[in-house]
């Protein structure tokens, strides 16, 4: 039986627990009976008539001393099921310090059961510090492509460098994944993926590539929209390469969405929150995630933190889960007393509580807030529409000012905040109220571009003049399609804008548009 006292915050409000989002919320419980639970028995395949390793593998989550390696069995991913009965499926996984992997120092025998996908996660923690492993599957006759993973360094060491890269919004049908195959050159230590992995639109002919079926509501859905994702060689590739840290925004569900708002008027939010459940499944299935991720329902914990040793810690936020409805749906608009309310939330309570618990407690010298949606307040330039939009930061401006307000008072060292969603690159000088721009800057913002959305992307010059001139906040602007490349020591920070020319055919080349630094002890971004 269900305990109302441990309902999450979507389904409870002022006065009590809604019935219908509580009644909702049970029956999604009661259609994963499994979930999370081991099963004792599972079937050792001998052979499978496909390759079951059809999505690849992945690493996650990394800490000290171990890593989550992930893989899901799907030989026909594209159907429901990917091609499986439903029944388990024993998988057996090595670790070896080696790419030929003889030199193996972990190895083990899980299940991948029907209720998961047949997906799996493993989490390794018996691993030494700071240093590069390899790791495959094998399920019956199959074996999976090496993948390659590391630990983190320990919490007392300082590292001399980390190497990374963010990236965001990769709509499958309107480009080709080419900046991961440069990224994939790139030796990087960790990827971050800030959101929109997957988009839930119907298939719409005219695109680079198209989506399977209609609009995404299923689980059944879900699954074979990310396995259709995942079937890209590109992204395989580069999630071979290394960990990745990733968080959702709002396509991984329902374009705009608010915790069990759709962006359709007229929704039941309990029907919302079914899809939800769906969705939040599927994404769990599909990422290289600790448990401590598994969802209940339509409730999943997405924010955590990795540190690189005591160079960077980073704190991975979820601005969609638990916010509040966006002001005037999100459309651009004056920062007015409903921008300002103190009722308005883009963290809740809980993770704003945890997120300034996890800046004070923190001893790295870069502190990061790895998230989804711009926080700069950035309104548009003349002749187009004005205001500021209502589903960024600026539409929760009395949360946004109390979280940089906090990192004043409490002088956290050296704070960055990574951003995706937009599809163009920034680079954003922050303060209390980006308005006042005698006011002290606070902390930096580098906004990454979309990896495919919208399709090929343009050079601006003019517009990122107008826009600087309007928003004295703004120091870089760019309409490229990319990612962006991080060094981060000791003494400097340092981002290249790398973007490449189209993604609408193959074989584009990869430049660095430009590259900011930030000195240790010093506020802002310079133009390296």
């Amino acid at each position: 039986m269900l305990d109302l006292t441990k309902l999450p915050e979507a389904v409870k409000y002022e006065g009590g627990v809604s019935r219908r989002l509580f009644l909702a919320y049970a029956a999604s419980l009661s259609a994963l009976p499994l979930l999370g639970r081991r099963a004792t028995a599972a079937r050792r395949a001998n052979s499978f008539a496909d390759d079951p390793f059809t999505v690849g593998v992945a690493s996650g989550d990394p800490t000290e001393r171990g890593v989550v390696l992930w893989t899901r069995l799907a030989p026909r991913p594209l159907e429901p099921g990917g091609g499986l009965s439903p029944e388990n499926v024993e998988v057996t996984w090595e670790v070896a310090r080696d790419d030929a992997m003889r030199d193996v120092v972990s190895r083990g025998t899980t299940v991948a059961t029907p209720q998961l996908g047949h997906s799996v996660h493993v989490e390794v923690d018996n691993l030494a510090p700071d240093r590069w492993y390899w790791y495959r599957f094998r399920a019956g006759d199959a074996e999976s492509p090496v993948g390659r993973a590391r630990t983190m360094p320990a919490a007392d060491a300082t590292p001399t460098e980390l190497r990374f890269a963010f990236a965001s919004c990769q709509h499958y049908e309107s480009g080709l994944y080419t900046a991961y195959e440069h990224m994939a050159k790139d030796e990087l230590d960790l990827v971050f993926h800030l959101g929109d992995y997957i988009y839930e639109g119907a298939g719409e002919d005219g695109g680079v590539r198209k989506h399977v079926g209609m609009e995404i509501h299923s689980l059944d859905d879900y699954r074979i929209r990310h396995a259709q994702y995942k079937s890209d060689p590109l992204l395989q590739a580069m999630h071979a390469r290394c960990p990745w840290m990733v968080t959702w925004d709002d396509h991984e569900l329902d374009n705009d969405y608010a915790n069990d708002i759709s962006e359709e008027a007229g929704i039941d939010p309990a029907k919302f929150l079914q899809r939800r459940a769906n969705a939040y499944q599927a994404y769990y299935e599909m990422m290289p995630l600790r448990s401590t991720s598994l969802p209940s329902g339509p409730n999943m914990q997405l924010y955590r933190k990795v540190s690189f040793g005591r160079l960077a810690e980073f704190l991975v936020l979820d601005t969609r889960q638990y916010r509040t409805d966006q002001p005037y749906g999100g459309d651009r608009h004056e920062i007015d007393d409903a921008a300002k309310s103190p009722d308005g939330t883009m963290l809740g309570a809980a993770q704003l509580e945890w997120t300034q618990k996890s800046l004070v407690e923190s001893t790295a010298r870069w502190n990061v807030l790895a998230q989804q949606v711009m926080m700069a307040m950035v309104g548009l330039v003349a002749g187009e529409d004005q205001g500021y939009s209502m589903e960024k930061w600026p539409g929760y401006a009395h949360e946004r000012g109390r979280l940089i307000q906090f990192l004043a008072d409490r002088q956290i060292s050296n704070p960055v905040v990574l951003t995706g969603d937009i599809h163009s690159n920034w680079v954003n000088d922050l303060r209390v109220d980006d308005r006042q721009s005698v006011a002290p800057v606070i902390a930096t913002e580098f906004v990454g571009t979309s990896l495919s959305s919208d399709g090929d992307g343009i050079e601006t010059p003019r517009k990122l003049a107008a826009t600087i001139a309007e928003n004295p906040c703004v120091r870089f602007y760019n309409a490229e399609r990319g990612y962006v490349r991080c060094t981060v020591t000791p003494a400097s920070w340092r981002s290249d804008f790398r973007v490449v020319p189209y993604v609408t055919r193959p074989g584009a080349p990869v430049t660095t548009r430009a590259s900011f630094v930030v000195e240790s002890g010093q506020l802002g971004a310079k133009q390296a």
